[in-house]
């Protein structure tokens, strides 16, 4: 991005409101501009091709369609877009929902916008974003194959989360490291540190992990 370039964002929601709210408050940031918005799964997938937006926030109860199910069709189609899931939904349950379709993150609406402005900066790096208690519940849902609630991995360092994360979604080393700003020795030390706390004896057993844990259920 050249100095002075703000980073282009869209918003898929089908409330008017909503979008014009994240308009304001974004467009505010010096670095950051809402350039397109959404109200429907069709109209979303045109905005990414004509806007070509660095990050898309979507709300994942849309009318008469899911959310979810537009994050599946993004990543699928835009691997490298940043994706922030929004919703009013209580986060315990719907946001592995959403990392297993591929967002990088998960945001209550009713967040202070300091949390939205963080959210949004987490995954623009990519990182994943969750709340402190969310990161907590999903590390312990670790589970190694063949585990138990007592052999369950708590101990995943933020970092870690988001290299198995990743891996999940079919992104290599090399590809990780350029996601992440970290070089490539850095990424190889952390599927080590993964294997090692997971149990797992190879790196393409660490694959076969993380693709079975990201898989939606």
């Amino acid at each position: 991005m050249h100095e002075g370039e703000k980073t282009r964002i869209l918003m898929v929601d089908d409330h008017p409101i909503v979008r014009e709210g994240m308009a304001l408050f974004l467009n505010a940031q010096p670095d950051l501009h809402l350039c397109c918005e959404a109200a429907n799964a069709e109209a979303a997938m045109h905005e990414l091709v004509t806007c070509k937006p660095a990050l898309a926030i979507v709300d994942i109860s849309l009318q008469q369609e899911s959310g979810l199910d537009l994050i599946k069709l993004m990543r699928r189609r835009h691997p490298t877009l940043a994706i922030l899931a929004m919703s009013l939904h209580d986060e315990s349950i719907f946001a592995e929902r959403a990392l297993r379709a591929g967002a990088n993150g998960y945001l209550m609406k009713h967040e202070a916008t300091a949390n939205i402005l963080a959210a949004v900066r987490m995954v623009l790096s990519g990182g994943i974003y969750l709340s402190e208690a969310m990161h907590l519940r999903l590390a312990q849902k670790v589970v190694a194959p063949g585990g138990s609630v007592e052999t369950s991995i708590a101990g995943l360092s933020q970092r870690e989360f988001e290299i198995l994360h990743l891996l999940g979604l079919g992104f290599g080393t090399r590809q990780i490291s350029e996601k992440l700003n970290r070089s490539v020795k850095t990424i190889e030390a952390h599927r080590a540190s993964l294997k090692e706390k997971l149990h797992l004896e190879s790196g393409a057993a660490l694959v076969r992990f993380a693709s079975q844990w990201t898989e939606e259920r």
